[in-house]
């Protein structure tokens, strides 16, 4: 997959590890800290730094170079400089699995105004043509009816409940299991 993509509105791209970025990053996250964590993993204490942003930036860059793991920062055109999303596919198989994991989170300043659709339909046409990944999956959590609304307007399947999937703030959650088949392979 290419590093940067363009659609009508957005720009799409992979960041490369610096400090300008790792601040960039951390300010995205911090700004909408409590929704993201709503649905996130607990955070190790170092979490929100510039640092620890930094060596995450530099793990995603070389792991997009593997083409193991893929995040793309989301930007919008009038205002390349601001993040306002991402969207990411991890959990990257060829060969006999060709699968992959979508996840993707937003600023709340950004929800209901088609970016999330628009970035991940563009990531999505972009990993199935390019890379010829058969089927990719989401899972979200049951109570986050927005995000099921989200997937299944892109074309997500529904296959099922899975139960205590993910620990959250000391309590196991139950997700929601969406996928779509590659509709670009014959």
């Amino acid at each position: 997959m290419q590093f940067e993509y363009e659609t009508p509105r957005l720009i799409l791209k992979v960041l490369k590890a610096d400090n300008s970025n790792a601040s960039d990053v951390l300010n995205f996250y911090l700004n909408d800290k409590e929704l993201f964590e709503r649905y996130e993993p607990d955070r190790i204490p170092n979490y929100y730094t510039q640092n620890f942003q930094k060596n995450v930036l530099k793990f995603e860059y070389n792991a997009a170079v593997k083409g193991s793991h893929i995040r793309f920062y989301v930007f919008l055109k009038s205002d390349p400089n601001t993040i306002i999303g991402t969207v990411c596919f991890h959990e990257i198989c060829h060969g006999y699995y060709s699968r992959c994991e979508l996840g993707y989170k937003f600023a709340s300043e950004f929800h209901h105004h088609g970016y999330a659709r628009e970035a991940i339909n563009y990531a999505l046409t972009s990993l199935f043509e390019e890379e010829q990944i058969h089927r990719v999956l989401a899972y979200v959590d049951v109570s986050n009816q927005p995000s099921c609304r989200l997937l299944e307007r892109i074309g997500f399947e529904l296959e099922g409940i899975c139960k205590d999937y993910i620990k959250l703030k000391g309590k196991w959650h139950d997700h929601i299991q969406y996928a779509m088949i590659n509709p670009f392979q014959i």
